[in-house]
This record gives structure tokens, C-alpha cells and sequence, in this order.
């Protein structure tokens, strides 16, 4: 698998991988010098993207999540995508929740104000402000939901934690992170943190 180990996505599917216990080799590429954005790299992901899969047939299979379902397919226990369909309807949609209100404001955040991100495209401050503003109080929010249960989607360890973990320690580098009163947040992530795979 192609990774960077700085970077939340691929990151996603080292701890998912971990859960299963699976092993891969893992093959560094630094985006941070632009070593995903030359033509040979183009051609295992025209995105440019981190993660990559290599296949044993020498095709590709990128995006976080469709890696996980990929190794889910072919590895099921322990399930993390959910069982019967109920369950795995509620991980889609918490998975999707944290994807699109919270992780992808908080990459705006860093694209636009961090000072790590100069010079890597065009940036307008006041878009960061506005996302970042959004991405405090959608997790302010996720406190509340986390109330009455002890992970994100159920009460069953998730992809939809992985992508939440993912995203809450991404989302300290731009300065945002859980607040005192955030006492539900908190204490699942101080669960989800002493799993073994969350190291990975």
C-alpha cells in the first residue's frame, strides 16, 4: 500500500488493517514533496491521492474507504462496516456524517490557514475561518450524540470510529480540538486512543 504516515487518510486504513490484523507493506511516498504528483504516480491514482492499493494483478484500488471494504470482503471478522442491515446502515451514514460535516472542513482548514499548506495552492483565509467555525460546532455537536453510546455509529467499534479518531487528531494540528465541557467526546476518545491499533 501506497501511505504517508502524516497524512489522517491513509492513516485510516493502517488502524483498520490493524483491527483485522492484517499485515502489508507499506510503501512511503512524500506528498509533502510532491512525490505523488509526477507522471508515474499519475498513473496508479490520476488524483494523486494517498492511499493506493496495489493488487496482485498490478491494478490500483485508492480511497480510504473503499480499501477498507475491499479487506472487509475478503477478511470479515471482525466485521467493522457493521452486521445485518441495520447496522451497516447506521455505519454509512455516521461514517458519511463524519466525512462531509466534520473531516472535510477540517481539511479546508488546513489547506487554507495552516502554515504547513503555504505555498501548495491557492488560499483564501476567510474560507478557513468560515470551515473552521463549521467544524467546531460539528463537533460540539458529535459531543451530544455521544452521549448514550459508546461508540460513534453503535455500540460496536466502526470504521465510523476510525474515521472520527482520524480526524480529531488531524483536526489538533489546525488548533481545533475537544473542548473540557466535551466530557462524551472525551471519554470515547480516550477509549478509542488506548486500542493497540490506533498506534498504527
Amino acid at each position: 500500500m501506497y501511505d504517508f504516515k502524516l497524512a489522517p487518510s491513509p492513516r485510516r486504513v493502517r488502524i483498520f488493517l490493524a483491527e483485522k490484523g492484517i499485515d502489508l507493506e507499506l510503501v512511503q511516498v512524500d506528498i509533502m514533496r510532491n512525490a505523488n504528483r509526477t507522471p508515474e504516480f499519475y498513473k496508479k491514482n490520476p488524483l494523486g491521492s494517498l492511499p493506493i492499493l496495489e493488487l496482485d494483478d498490478g491494478s490500483y484500488l485508492s480511497e480510504s474507504v473503499a480499501i477498507c471494504r475491499y479487506f472487509e470482503e475478503i477478511q470479515p471478522e471482525p466485521p467493522l462496516f457493521g452486521v445485518g442491515a441495520r447496522e451497516r446502515s447506521l455505519v454509512e451514514m455516521w461514517n458519511r456524517r463524519i466525512e462531509l460535516e466534520i473531516f472535510a472542513p477540517v481539511g479546508h482548514v488546513w489547506s487554507h490557514l495552516s502554515k504547513v499548506s503555504e505555498g501548495r495552492g491557492r488560499r483564501i483565509p476567510e474560507f478557513g475561518e468560515i470551515e473552521k467555525r463549521a467544524a467546531i460546532e460539528r463537533i460540539a455537536w458529535l459531543d451530544t450524540e455521544l452521549e448514550d453510546r459508546e461508540f460513534v455509529a453503535s455500540d460496536k467499534y466502526s470504521i465510523a470510529d476510525i474515521t472520527t479518531l482520524c480526524m480529531i487528531d488531524f483536526a489538533r494540528t489546525v488548533d481545533i480540538r475537544i473542548r473540557p465541557e466535551q466530557t462524551h467526546l472525551a471519554r470515547w476518545y480516550g477509549n478509542v486512543s488506548a486500542r493497540q491499533s490506533a498506534k498504527a
